[in-house]
C-alpha cells in the first residue's frame, strides 16, 4: 500500500468529486436548473456570462426553448431567476470538467513513472471511457428536454444517474484493489449474497432516478400504504396504456416499484448479516456487514419521510446522499468478501 499510496489518494479524490458532483446534480434537478444552459461547448462554457450584456444573451437564447415558453414565461421569470438556475446546472459540469483534469493528468504523469502495473493501466483506460461517455450521457439527457417537452426523459435521466453510481463504484473497487493487495479466504456463499444484494441496490437506484424524472414522490405521499389505505393504489393501473408502462413511465406505478422494492434492499442486507453469523470474519467484513445494516436503516427512513414531507429539497438530497453511502458500504463489503 505504501508504494501506492498517492496512487490510491488520486482514485479515492476521483470518488470525492464523483460524489460532490451527484449531489450538485441532485440540486441540480430539484432546483429544477438542468435545463438553463441550452447548449454544450467544451471550453467555451467554462465560465459563467462574465458581463450583464452575455447575461441578458443567455437568458434571450434560453427564452427560446419549451422550459421557458411553456411554464417560467407565466412565473414572473426575472434574469435574476436565469442566473440562478443557470448557476447550479453551469456548476455541475464545472465539476465534471475537473474531473476530467483530475483523472488525466496524473494518470499520464503515473504512466510517464511507470507507476501504474499494466493491470491497473487497463482499470484506468476503462474508468477514463467511463468519464467520458457520463459526460456524453449528461448532455443526451438535456438534450432531450429541449425540444417538445421542457423535461428530461426520466429514462436518460436514471441512465445518467445509475452511471454516475457505477463509475464511482467501480472507482473505489480500484482503490481498494491497491489498498488491500493481500487475498482473504472467500467466503462464497456470503459473496454470492453480496453480489446479488448490488445488483438489487443498483436496480432501485434506477428506480430513484425513474422516481426523480417522473417527478413521482408528489404523489401518494402515505406510508405505509399508498393513497386511500391501498397498498397498491388503483391509478397503477391505469395511467399508462400497458401494463409496462405503468410500472416505467407512470408515476403511480414507478412509485409503487420503488417503495415495495426498498422493503427487498433491506431484506437482503439481513440476510447478509444473519448468515455472516454463521462464519468467523475478519474486522473489516465485520464492519462491512454491520454497516450495510445500519445504512440501509437509515435511507430506509429518509425515504419514507422524505415521501411524507412530499420530497423537500434537503431531504431529497439526503436521501440521494445516504444511498451513495450505502452503496460505498456494499462495493467495500463485496470487495472484502471477494479478495
Amino acid at each position: 500500500m505504501k508504494n501506492n499510496k498517492s496512487i490510491i489518494i488520486w482514485l479515492l479524490s476521483g470518488c470525492i468529486l464523483l460524489f460532490i458532483m451527484v449531489m450538485v446534480g441532485g440540486i441540480t434537478r430539484l432546483t429544477n436548473s438542468g435545463l438553463s444552459m441550452t447548449d454544450w461547448h467544451l471550453v467555451t462554457d467554462t465560465f459563467p456570462p462574465l458581463t450583464e450584456d452575455k447575461w441578458v444573451d443567455a437568458f434571450e437564447e434560453y427564452k427560446k426553448f419549451p422550459e421557458y415558453q411553456k411554464i417560467n414565461i407565466h412565473n414572473n421569470f426575472t434574469l435574476s431567476d436565469y442566473k440562478f438556475i443557470y448557476f447550479w446546472e453551469w456548476f455541475h459540469r464545472f465539476i465534471g470538467r475537473i474531473i476530467g483534469m483530475v483523472f488525466i493528468i496524473p494518470f499520464v504523469y503515473f504512466i510517464v513513472k511507470k507507476r501504474l502495473d499494466s493491470e491497473t493501466i487497463k482499470k484506468c483506460i476503462v474508468l477514463l471511457f467511463m468519464g467520458g461517455f457520463q459526460g456524453f450521457l449528461g448532455w443526451f439527457m438535456v438534450k432531450s428536454g429541449l425540444i417538445d417537452n421542457p423535461d428530461v426523459s426520466h429514462f436518460r435521466l436514471a441512465l445518467h444517474l445509475t452511471f454516475a453510481f457505477i463509475t464511482f463504484a467501480y472507482t473505489l473497487w480500484v482503490a481498494l484493489d491497491l489498498i488491500y493487495p493481500n487475498k482473504n479466504v472467500v467466503i462464497t456463499s456470503l459473496r454470492s449474497i453480496a453480489r446479488i444484494a448490488l445488483v438489487i441496490l443498483i436496480i432501485q437506484i434506477i428506480y430513484g432516478g425513474f422516481v426523480a424524472g417522473l417527478n413521482a414522490g408528489l404523489v401518494h405521499n402515505h406510508w405505509p400504504l399508498m393513497s386511500d389505505g391501498q397498498f397498491i393504489h388503483d391509478s397503477v393501473f391505469i395511467e399508462q396504456t400497458s401494463f409496462l408502462k405503468n410500472f416505467t413511465e407512470g408515476k403511480s406505478g414507478v412509485q409503487f416499484i420503488h417503495r415495495t422494492f426498498a422493503y427487498v434492499v433491506v431484506a437482503m442486507m439481513f440476510l447478509l448479516y444473519f448468515k455472516s453469523k454463521k462464519y468467523t470474519l475478519n474486522t473489516l467484513q465485520q464492519k462491512g456487514v454491520y454497516s450495510l445494516l445500519i445504512i440501509v436503516i437509515i435511507q430506509f427512513a429518509l425515504g419514507i419521510f422524505t415521501l411524507l414531507f412530499h420530497v423537500p429539497l434537503w431531504l431529497g438530497l439526503a436521501h440521494q446522499l445516504v444511498a451513495f453511502v450505502l452503496l460505498s458500504a456494499m462495493v467495500f463489503t463485496l470487495h472484502r468478501l471477494s479478495k
